[in-house]
This record gives C-alpha cells, structure tokens and sequence, in this order.
C-alpha cells in the first residue's frame, strides 16, 4: 500500500482490491492488447492469404509474449510517451503494443511476418475486444464468485433463523409478524435472479475496420469472408469461458457499448439490493435484533469505549454508492459517440476497474460484517411479544370468513393509537357473537405463532446452481 497513493483503491484498500488488479491495471490492459494482436495474427495464418501459415512453434512463440513482465509494460509505456530504441513516441497506446509486438518478433523466425501484425485494424478493434475480455475475465474470476459468496452466506442465516418470529415493519410501524430467516431469503433470491441474469449477458465485440465495413480487409482480400472470419475470431475467447463474448457485425468505428450497459445495470441493481440489506441490518443493529461480537483490541469510537459500530456495513453501503453512480455514468455515456467515432469512452473505459473496485470491497465488507454478527433471538420474541395489535389482521380476517358485521372496524376501534394485550384481545373475542370453536380458535392466535408460510417459503425456495 503506498501512503501517497490519491486514490482509496490504490491506497488504504489496495489489499482488497488486489484481486482485480490482473484485470484492470495500465498493465492489464496492455496484456489483452496484446492477446488480441497476437490471436489475431494467428488467424489471419489460417486463411488463403500472403501470410504464411504459422508453425505450431510460432504460434508459442507468439503465445510467450502474452505472459507480459513488468519491464515488457516499461517497454510500451516508453514507445508511447518517450520512444524506445529506433522507435519514436507514437503518443498511441495500441500503436505502442503494435511496435512492441514487431519489436519482439523481429528477433525471430517471424520476422518477415510482422507486418501482418494489426493488418487492416483500427485501435478500436483491438481495444474493444480487449475490454470485453477484460469484463469477462473480470466478472468469472473475481465479481460474480464473491456474490455468490454473499449469496451463500444468506442463506446459511435464512435457514438458521427460518422459525425465527419477528416483527416486521411497513411504513417503519409495527406490522404482520414475519420470521427473520425469511426476510433474509427475500435478499439472497433477489441477488440469485441478477446474477442468473447477468450471466447469461453476452459482450458484444466487433472486428471490422475503421468505419465497421471491413474496408481495408475487402480492399486487400475480397474474396475472404470477413464477416464470418470476426464471428469465429471473437467466439474463439468463449473457450473456458462461463461469461461469453458475441460479435457485433453492425457498428461505426465502435462497438455501441449496448452490452456492456448492460452489464453495468446489472451490476447496479446487485448493488442496489445489497444497500438495501446494508441498511436493513443496520436497522437491526440498531434495533438490537442483531448483536456484533467484539474483536479484541478493536475500537468502536474514540470517545465512547462502550460502542462497537456497524461499521462493515457502513462501509459497504458507501462504497456501493460510488459504484452505483459511475455505473449510472457509464450507462448514460458509452452508448454516445459522435458520427461514426469520437474519443470520449476512451477515458471512461480505463475507469471500469474503479467501478468494480468498489463494488468488490463493498462485497468484502459486507461479508466480514455478516461474519460477525449473531441474531439476539430473545429480543426478537421480546418486540414481536409487545406489539400483540399485529393479531387484529388475522382476528377480523377470521370474522370475516364467519360473517360477522364489520369486523375490520371493531378491530380497528380496539386497537388503532392504542397499547394492547392479549388479554383485552380475550375479552374482545369473547364478546363476539360466534360460535365456541371459532372463539377457541381465535384465542390460539399469538403474535410468536402468526407467521404464515415464511418458514416454508424459506425452505421451499431452491436456487439454481
């Protein structure tokens, strides 16, 4: 972690955020550039083309350049900004990897080939192919395992406290009893739904030249089929793969972004349930339904020994936030690009890595906060216990099913603005005009045994794996 760092992802949560770094680093990005040349190159050696057909000990040595050092990165960064070797800054960031690619080629049996290299491109095909790998990668290997993370962790609670009896709120005030297990369960089948959905989203990409209709390539090779070529080039990187790639074969100069907007929603809307649950157990804690356990030499505020915050919670709620609004940005922005091309998403993608960042220590966070709570179920019982008017529901319901005259509004007159027991409860139903059984029934109703079928629906509820 560098002190100096102006960024928090850099910085205080760089050790969080470390996982994604192989996706979303400057160097990261320069990696998939260049997988995307050099797969490219290799396809092209495949078709009746000038290219001679590469060996197989050609195509790994193309392959060797993918596994990018840290001194390969300084090397393209300097082609970029400074110049290297021969090679004059490009002020070009895929121009440098072309250069580099070239550079690193000429040294072997490809050397006569390296022309071949970028053949017919604009930066654009390769970068948007790069990023949607990026997405991809990003989304199996790190993102979608920590919800499902989440996820699981949600359900071991629900199923823990599924009899549990609670009371809920609607409009903050005291309502129809629930348990908590299930009001948990409301949460992780929530996030199973998004992220079944976001699975199942496919990233376009587009290989078609500078103004989307293969110019270049047709020029050179006309009787190639260059549409059909860039569907089996892009599909190519769905091979272990669970999150796929699709082409695009009508775009300007760039892919429309269309899918990764939705992408993005997506995402917002898991962040979105996920402040929803933040808040809830906040509410909880606050509430003292849920206990925090302590851990030892932790300080809960500078002042108040006593306190131990919610502050995991907290924490993710915010980072959420941050998500959330560069996730809006990138909706609002990316599907816009002046005529057939403009630069202005080239800034806004480099920032994708923040987005997911946040995200990911919000899900980091959650899940230690979850890690270290407990349910005070005595307290629980004790509140739903206090507030026996939760029953009048379920006594005019039954009234009304034996026919008696208006009994929303005798309930009502009994317990609206008024504490009550169940005992004015007893008296009530005893002076109802209804046979015996009715009233024995009536008098069963508690507000700890008033919970529907929420056990049920918490046990009922499979997910799909």
């Amino acid at each position: 972690m560098s002190l100096n760092s102006i960024s928090p992802i850099d910085g205080r949560y760089s050790r969080a955020t470390l996982p994604l770094s192989p996706f979303f680093s400057e160097k990261s990005l320069m990696r998939y550039r260049v997988i995307v040349e050099g797969e490219y190159l290799i396809a092209l050696s495949g078709l009746k083309i000038k290219l001679k057909k590469l060996s197989d000990k050609e195509k790994k040595i193309i392959r060797s350049l993918y596994d990018l050092s840290l001194e390969d990165a300084q090397i393209i960064s300097d082609i970029e900004t400074k110049g290297y070797k021969n090679i004059k800054a490009t002020d070009h960031d895929v121009k440098a990897v072309e250069y580099f690619i070239k550079e690193k080629l000429s040294k072997t049996s490809l050397k006569e080939s390296i022309e071949w290299v970028h053949f017919a491109l604009t930066s654009e095909d390769t970068n948007n192919i790069a990023y949607a790998l990026m997405l991809v990668d990003s989304l199996d290997q790190v993102l979608k395992p920590k919800i499902k993370e989440i996820i699981n962790n949600l359900n071991k609670l629900a199923s823990k406290y599924k009899n549990l009896p609670m009371l809920a709120r609607t409009h903050g005030q005291a309502a129809t009893p629930t348990t908590f297990g299930k009001e948990i369960k409301v949460f992780s089948t929530r996030l199973e739904k998004r992220i079944s959905c976001l699975s199942n989203i496919k990233i376009q990409a587009k290989l078609n030249s500078a103004s989307g209709n293969w110019n270049a390539h047709v020029v050179a090779y006309p009787k190639v089929d260059w549409q059909k070529f860039s569907k089996n080039f892009i599909e190519s990187f769905n091979k272990n793969r669970s999150q796929k790639l699709e082409v695009n074969l009508i775009t300007t100069q760039i892919e429309c972004h269309d899918s990764y907007v939705a992408v993005f929603d997506t995402l917002r809307q898991i962040n979105t349930i996920l402040l929803d649950l933040n808040q809830d157990i906040w509410r909880y804690i606050s509430d003292e339904w849920i206990i925090q356990r302590p851990v030892e030499g932790t300080i809960g505020s500078s002042t108040m020994p006593h306190k131990i915050n919610p502050i995991k919670f907290e924490n993710s709620e915010g980072n959420l936030g941050i998500a959330n609004a560069l996730f809006e940005f990138f909706a609002r922005k990316l599907p816009i690009s002046r005529l057939q091309r403009d630069l202005s998403d080239s800034t806004v993608e480099r920032n994708f890595g923040v987005a997911f960042s946040h995200s990911f220590i919000a899900y980091e966070y959650l899940l230690k906060g979850l890690s270290r709570i407990e349910v005070n179920e005595n307290k629980v019982r004790e509140v739903l216990s206090n507030h026996v008017e939760v029953i009048a529901e379920a006594v005019q319901t039954i009234l009304r099913r034996e026919g008696v005259e208006m009994p929303y509004e005798k309930l009502k007159e009994l317990t609206r603005g008024k504490h009550v027991t169940l005992q004015d409860i007893g008296k009530f139903i005893d002076s109802l005009d209804v046979n015996i059984e009715v009233k024995k029934e009536l008098k069963r109703i508690t507000p700890l045994n008033y919970i529907g079928l929420a056990p049920k629906i918490v046990s009922s509820v499979k997910l799909k794996k």
